[in-house]
């Protein structure tokens, strides 16, 4: 009678469970929102001079097709491979992985296992007349339990749904950030590697203005024998001379400087860097920038924003679903016996079944709390979301700008050396004749060696420029 009893016990429990299921799959759409990724506006994100619809863009050039010198090749594997800040970022995707994964076991009933032996002893008082007193006799009682226990918590409202989701979204974090340290990455090894390139140039030129520099006092001392110039020609030519001696180490010192930084980026020991010469030649592709709404794709750090709104969006669900009652389902089932003798008999079989049903009724404001929080920290991830993508369209708008600067200055300066070479010509040639000042010579050569000098930054700037478009608009992670 006591079977059936607990049998129909059971059954009703089961069904009772079914009708909260079926009650769940209908509340958890009011109780919890869909996540639908935030909608923004994208078409005025960067500023170009004319309006296009390619949807061709560097950014989906992997970073080899860009940067084809094998050098740089070489140092940017180099840092893919051994730079601890991308490590840290693939680690970070692993214990994401793990969460998520747990989060996914949570829909399924945990299950232990439990043995034990419990000893104890009683104290009786026996009155027994051949006794001269009372004598206390201690039984011993044992008890021997081995079974199975398991618990499973019902996903009425969407808890352990909106969990999931986000650990999801945390996991797709981790990814994408990984992508946006490799895209900067790439772009600081590139950017590093032309400095340094620009700094070798700026050496060569130099050097070569010091033999120039030396002709010249050469010449002003034979011209000052023949009362051409005066001495102070000769002092002036000297100290300019000493100017460029002095401008070197410098230059040395913030080569080597760059040389430790690429160094840095590779996580390897200072060491020298092999490269080729910058010297205005290097080759650019085509630029194409594609149309704003590709940044939402292409920008890693846009996709990392967006997933932590996803995250947000998800855990401010889980906080909404805490208003809700929890039913959880406890069974245990085993042996138990005071003796190990026929343990394993049927007379020894022991089991229950527990539903529990949790209603908060008041726990001192803790889940509105919650809620609230959630909600805030949802609408702080929301406005991050925007703040990402206005910082990237500006990104672009700036690299493109700095790109199209840097071309326009090209040719004005190739022409602004021209006319300083005649220029430095014609004056060393009329003072050797008597027909100018020797401060018209140092003059001249003075602005060459300037203009020298800002060429290789015009240049600098170009290679710079495409390097950062490429990563402003989402390359260098493919």
């Amino acid at each position: 009678m006591k079977s059936n009893i607990a049998t129909t016990g059971i059954f009703r429990l089961k069904w009772a469970a079914v009708a909260l299921l079926g009650l769940g799959m209908y509340s958890c759409k009011t109780v919890t929102k869909t996540y639908a990724p935030p909608a923004v506006e994208t078409d005025s994100l960067y500023r170009l001079s004319v309006s296009s619809t390619d949807t061709t863009t560097i950014a989906n050039l992997s970073w080899k097709e860009l940067y084809t010198d094998p050098y740089l090749q070489k140092l940017i594997q180099q840092a893919i491979d051994n730079n601890l800040d991308l490590k840290t970022a693939y680690s970070k995707i692993k214990q994401s992985e793990a969460y998520f994964e747990q989060s996914r076991l949570n829909f399924y009933p945990d299950l232990n296992a439990n043995a034990s032996v419990n000893v104890g002893a009683t104290a009786n008082n026996n009155n027994n007349s051949s006794n001269t007193g009372n004598t206390k006799i201690r039984n011993s009682v044992h008890q021997y339990q081995l079974g199975l226990s398991s618990s499973w918590q019902a996903d009425i409202w969407g808890q352990l749904k909106n969990t999931r989701e986000a650990n999801l979204a945390a996991l797709l974090s981790s990814q994408t950030n990984a992508k946006a340290i490799q895209s900067r990455l790439v772009a600081s090894v590139a950017n590093q590697y032309y400095i340094l390139m620009g700094y070798d140039w700026q050496l060569k030129i130099l050097r070569k203005t010091l033999d120039t520099w030396k002709r010249t006092v050469e010449v002003m001392k034979v011209l000052k024998k023949g009362d051409v110039v005066t001495g102070a020609a000769v002092v002036q030519s000297q100290a300019s001379l000493y100017a460029a001696q002095a401008s070197i180490p410098d230059i040395k010192r913030l080569r080597r400087e760059t040389e430790n930084n690429i160094c840095n980026l590779l996580s390897i020991p200072s060491d020298s860097i092999p490269r080729d010469s910058l010297n205005g030649s290097y080759p650019v592709p085509v630029i194409n920038v594609g149309i704003p709404s590709q940044l939402l794709s292409n920008r890693p750090d846009v996709a990392v924003a967006e997933a932590s709104f996803r995250q947000a969006f998800a855990l401010t669900n889980v906080a909404r679903t805490n208003f809700y009652p929890q039913l959880s389902i406890t069974a245990s089932g085993g042996l138990s016996r005071n003796t190990l003798k026929n343990y394993f008999s049927a007379t020894s079989l022991v089991g229950s079944v527990l539903g529990n049903l949790t209603q908060p009724i008041f726990n001192k404001g803790v889940n509105k709390m919650n809620l609230t929080v959630a909600q805030e920290q949802q609408q702080q991830a929301y406005y991050n979301y925007e703040n990402t993508l206005l910082s990237a369209g500006q990104e672009v708008s700036n690299a493109m700008f700095q790109y199209l600067t840097a071309v326009a200055k090209l040719q004005p300066r190739q022409n602004q050396l021209e006319n300083l070479n005649k220029s430095v010509d014609y004056t060393q040639e009329l003072v050797r004749n008597g027909f100018a000042n020797y401060s018209e010579v140092l003059l001249a050569m003075q602005n060459l060696l300037s203009a020298q000098l800002n060429q290789v930054n015009d240049y600098l700037q170009k290679y710079q420029a495409v390097s950062n478009l490429y990563v402003a608009l989402g390359g260098g992670w493919k």
